[in-house]
């Protein structure tokens, strides 16, 4: 069972991700993935840590994701915050993304127990100026939409509130 949670920042996708964790019988794995670039991401990685309850497990992996994934126990509730951050990441250490996305979904694809995602949606805004900005939002999209597809639940978080995010073929039939 796959949940993607997708939302601009501050939207309250990692808020429903922790909540839905909390609210389950399952251990509870929390897969982070961002790095300490600064000390604002450090400060703010910390007080994630510090919000998340003792007994979870939290695994930080800013670039091995999809052996993380492998790592955790089927009868775990597992959270993978975020893939926006995530990706990134494979882009400042300069990663195979094509490799690293592919496995990525492997391992989700094969994955027997719950298992909620959390990732931006970056595609709503302005045409990046920047190339590079414009090959992250188009890497991060495409990755969403295999997501999307590969999820048996997909919700867009806007202001808290979440709007079910449909095959929009179901809708045309």
């Amino acid at each position: 069972m796959l949940t993607l949670l997708l939302g601009g920042a501050r939207s309250g996708k990692s808020t429903l991700a922790v909540q839905m964790a909390a609210r389950q019988r399952f251990p509870v794995v929390f897969l982070a993935t961002a790095e300490p670039f600064d000390d604002d991401m450090a400060a703010r990685i910390s007080r994630h840590r510090e919000e998340r309850p003792a007994d979870w497990t939290t695994v930080e992996c800013p670039i091995a994701l999809a052996e993380a994934v492998d790592g955790t126990p089927a009868d775990s509730f597992l959270v993978i915050d975020c893939l926006t951050v995530w990706m990134a990441n494979l882009m400042v250490h300069t990663i195979d993304r094509d490799r690293a996305t592919a496995a990525l979904l492997a391992s989700l694809a094969g994955r027997t127990g719950p298992t909620v995602v959390v990732s931006n949606e970056v595609g709503m805004g302005i045409v990046p100026e920047h190339p590079m900005g414009r090959e992250y939002r188009d890497e991060l999209g495409r990755l969403n939409q295999q997501l999307a597809t590969l999820a048996h639940t997909a919700l867009l978080m806007v202001a808290g509130r979440a709007t079910r995010l449909n095959d929009p073929w179901t809708l045309l039939t």
